[in-house]
């Protein structure tokens, strides 16, 4: 089990986009992520029990922009899909403010729907828009990430940058608290990882 480390992002050498000013002050009720002394295992097919996680704790103000560092294997996926509800920790406390939303390290893991607008739409049928909000959400998420003109095409035809923009796309229509990104820029070059960035950084603006 290797450690890692959970760094506020506008402490990097990163571009501009990444050292925008942020409310800096957290009060005791305003953490948009508390998590203490988490731990998660796993079994082997031999039947051993392998930590992923042991007493990791953390603690995110809300209006902030994180990035958990680590090398490949230490947990980082793992602790994320915890702190976005769909794995369970073993032991600890865990509170994250709602909603929030989670997008994936592979998008097809999440884009499922067979065009674009049914995908970034596909999340807000459980928050009881009408269908022109329902709409208006969807043109929005694409014109942020850069995708407007793709709104009525096959998700099929897209390629693996396209089709996470479209994921991202979908997390932020649903207007989330927070947004836990796992590996944001798997599948695209330097300029759409600085767009996209700036993009889900903006988003913590709001």
């Amino acid at each position: 089990m290797i450690q890692s480390v959970c760094i506020r992002a506008s402490a990097l050498q990163l571009p501009p986009i990444y050292s925008h000013s942020l409310r800096n002050v957290a009060t005791a009720d305003s953490f948009a992520i508390d998590a203490q002394n988490l731990s998660y295992s796993v079994v082997s097919r031999q039947g051993k029990v392998l930590p992923i996680l042991k007493d990791c704790s953390l603690k995110i103000p809300s209006g902030q922009f994180w990035m958990l560092l680590g090398p490949n294997g230490c947990g980082k996926s793992t602790l994320l899909k915890i702190l976005a509800g769909l794995l369970s920790p073993d032991d600890g406390f865990l509170s994250v403010e709602r909603p929030r939303s989670f997008v994936y390290q592979n998008p097809d893991h999440q884009v499922v729907m067979p065009t674009v607008e049914a995908d970034v739409a596909f999340g807000l049928g459980k928050l009881n828009l009408t269908p022109a909000e329902i709409r208006t959400r969807v043109a929005r998420a694409l014109d942020a990430v850069g995708m407007s003109e793709y709104l009525k095409k096959p998700v099929h035809t897209l390629s693996g940058g396209q089709k996470q923009r479209v994921a991202t796309a979908g997390a932020l229509a649903e207007a989330c608290k927070v947004l836990l990104l796992d590996e944001l820029t798997t599948f695209l070059d330097e300029t759409d990882q600085l767009k996209l960035a700036s993009v889900a950084f903006k988003r913590l603006l709001r």
